[in-house]
């Protein structure tokens, strides 16, 4: 084994001799960093099949770039350098300072003739590194004066460059963390526009904040897996993705991307042919995704650079073409996205090593999207200001058209004040047939709250007589059996009573024993506590069925009281349980809250109300998985939230616009008056509170309740 490497290392030797290299690294200065990529030699293996072996007797090039560019390719690129160490510190440091580089091998030629190999890239687990930094770090350790000779080789499915750094691990580590504090400054700018869009989605519900917070977070997404901290926080533990992710990241950045610039545009009404040409893009993006999947790596990340560039060329040209026409947004568009693209030629005169790998290239792209993001946001809250200004408008223009109206009113009045007299008496009749009718109108509607009233009255009514029932059953069921036992016991006591006239006491005593044998003394003790047991269960249910009844109904309407809100709950659901199948579980999730001051029984109905109506959708559904209704309370500032959610047949969209209007129903004609619902809007109108509504077909339904904690600030 040994003559082999001494073999090997003769050869090195040799073939040094014949090859002109380039000039080795002198490391002088141990606070400097240098960048090593003007002294190495490459060599391009297309066949896949050098070894470290062979690798001295290849054909290497000297490299003229501080940075060399490899460009995408398929092939396996070598790099061979060679270091003299001419500072006073042994612990040396290399840095590739290309994360998304797919496989790198370093290989050091060891002055005993022996090769250290040390291979690191993306196919394997970030764990597998030894070290937690997502660029790749090799430690070296060389005495002052002493001169080694390196290879490096690397493979990478994407743009390929070697940014290379030599120096202390001090001098290394300072330059990263200066990296990442500006790194985290960006990520920072990121999700603030995220979280700012989102909470403005929120407000408006407009889908265009929504579109633009996905396109932003695959913006941030696109530098954090460039810079390689996606493999190293988000998934270390799948390579496969790590690899891919400079091919999928991309994909859905551009379709996000165009998604929102035809909403923000207005594409289809501005500029339909670019509508569609964007339309087609995004197919073309999709299309990406085939290669991917087939491990035809370096053919898709051509595909989707190539894609990038028309997407990129395409949404400035729909932007120039739709800005022509006087659309302010198109304009604020051009600015951000021209921002952009010029940081994107930035990076690619860089790539192709035009401009230098220094600071200012290195954060062009963070910086020019970081720039477009927030331009963005700001064209967007103008879109605000625009709507608002329309309105005003539009204000402005009813208020105008109202005074002109009211002035023909004035002149008609004089016209015809003349003839107001002689319509007086008729004006007046008709007055007095509208009053009747509007008179008869509120009574009839105080009829159908009534009747909503009686009937749901009468349905509890029912429900409470069998819930009180089964107790009452389970009380009398064991009253005759728990009298046989305790004439068993006064016959028993009886014969103890006669033994002191007895002449026999031994047989009485005997013929005692018989009959507690006969009777089972001890089976009766044990039924009787059973029995007592039980009468006293069916009492307690008894007693917690009309205590449920008490907190349900027990407090003025018309007075405003301080209530425990769970207890209007359990109250309620109390009074329901007969109505609740066995396959619908109530879960409840309770905060600790404070008592809240309203109408408690106007409250306890409206809780009756939406129980009931989420009964009635689970058992409207045909088959029964799982079923659920949930109840869950929490304090929000001044307020208490209720949101009671069920596994019902849900509500289309339709259907949930309408479901407070009065007499409006889903269910068949006799089976509900509508009013339900229509009640509960207005109680909880009355409280000064409001109620939310989520749901969708087959999803079941959502009701959120805000209740003031004192309603008397909310009536001022």
């Amino acid at each position: 084994m040994l003559y082999k490497i001494v073999g090997l290392w003769s050869i090195f030797t040799l073939i040094s001799l014949f090859h002109v290299t380039a000039q080795p690294v002198v490391y002088k200065n141990s606070k400097s960093l240098l960048q090593i990529g003007g002294y190495l030699e490459l060599y391009t293996d297309k066949a896949d099949t050098l070894t470290i072996a062979s690798a001295p007797m290849q054909p290497f090039r000297i490299s003229k770039q501080d940075v060399p560019n490899l460009q995408i390719t398929p092939y396996t690129q070598w790099a061979r350098f060679s270091i003299n160490n001419q500072s006073k510190s042994e612990k040396l440091l290399l840095e590739v300072e290309y994360p998304i580089i797919d496989d790198i091998t370093l290989y050091e030629l060891k002055p005993d003739g022996t090769i250290k190999q040390t291979r690191l890239g993306e196919f394997t687990a970030y764990k597998n590194r030894g070290y937690d930094h997502q660029n790749y770090q090799f430690p070296l350790r060389l005495l002052p004066g002493e001169t080694r000779q390196f290879y490096l080789k690397v493979k990478a499915g994407e743009q390929l460059q070697l940014p290379i750094y030599l120096g202390t691990p001090e001098s290394v580590y300072e330059k990263n963390n200066k990296r990442e504090l500006i790194f985290g400054i960006y990520v920072g700018v990121i999700l603030a526009m995220a979280f700012y869009n989102l909470f403005i989605f929120i407000s408006t519900r407009d889908n265009s904040y929504l579109i633009y917070v996905s396109y932003i977070i695959c913006v941030g997404l696109t530098q954090v897996t460039l810079q390689g901290y996606s493999f190293r926080f988000l998934y270390p533990n799948y390579p496969w993705l790590a690899m891919h992710a400079t091919v999928l990241v991309p994909i859905f950045n551009g379709i996000t991307a165009l998604t929102f610039i035809q909403k923000f545009l207005s594409t289809r009404v501005n500029y339909l042919l670019g509508h569609r040409l964007m339309n087609a893009v995004n197919i073309l993006y999709l299309l990406c995704l085939i290669p991917t999947f087939l491990n035809m790596y370096t053919f898709a990340q051509i595909f989707v650079q190539l894609d990038a560039f028309l997407a990129s060329t395409m949404a400035f040209v729909v932007a120039w073409r739709i800005s022509l026409k006087g659309v302010r947004d198109a304009r604020y568009f051009l600015l951000a996205w021209s921002v952009f693209l010029s940081s994107v030629f930035i990076f690619v005169l860089r790539n192709f090593n035009v401009l230098p790998y220094n600071n200012f290239t290195y954060y062009a792209l963070q910086i020019g999207s970081g720039i477009e993001v927030l331009l963005l946001s700001f064209a967007l809250a103008h879109k605000i200001n625009v709507f608002k200004a329309e309105k005003e408008a539009s204000q402005q223009m009813a208020l105008a058209i109202s005074q002109e109206n009211e002035r023909l009113v004035r002149e008609q009045n004089i016209i015809l004040e003349s003839k107001v007299k002689d319509r007086t008496e008729d004006l007046q009749a008709t007055n007095l047939e509208l009053n009747n009718a509007l008179t008869n109108l509120k009574d009839a509607q105080t009829r159908l709250v009534e009747k909503e009233k009686m009937a749901s009255l009468g349905q509890l009514t029912a429900g409470i007589a069998h819930e009180i029932n089964n107790p009452i059953n389970f009380v009398t069921s064991n009253i005759k059996p728990l009298k046989l036992d305790i004439a068993d016991l006064r016959e028993l006591l009886n014969r103890y009573d006669e033994l002191p006239g007895s002449t026999d006491i031994s047989r009485s005593l005997a013929e005692i024993a018989a009959f507690k044998k006969e009777i089972d003394i001890d089976y009766i003790h044990e039924e009787i506590s059973s029995l007592i047991k039980g009468i006293e269960d069916g009492a307690t249910r008894t007693a917690e069925i009309v205590k449920g009844l008490r907190t349900f109904s027990r407090l003025d309407e018309s007075e405003v009281k301080s209530i425990d809100i769970h207890e209007g709950l359990d109250s309620t659901l109390v009074l329901l349980r007969n109505a609740i199948p066995p396959y619908v579980n109530i879960v409840k999730d309770y905060a600790e809250l404070p008592k809240i001051e309203c109408y408690a029984g106007k409250i306890n109905q409206v809780f009756m109300n939406i129980f009931s109506n989420a009964l009635n959708a689970i058992k409207s559904k045909k088959e029964h998985h799982d079923e659920f209704i949930s109840i869950k309370t929490k304090q929000e500032n001044s307020f208490i939230v209720i949101t009671i959610k069920d596994t019902g047949i849900g509500m289309s969209e339709a259907v949930r616009e309408k479901i407070f209007d009065p007499f409006f129903t889903t269910k068949d004609v006799g089976e509900g008056t509508g009013l339900g619902l229509s009640i509960v809007f207005s109680i909880i109108e009355k409280h000064k509170g409001r109620i939310i509504v989520h749901s969708a077909p087959g999803e079941g339904a959502e009701f959120i309740i805000y209740l003031p904690l004192n309603i008397a600030n909310h009536l001022s």
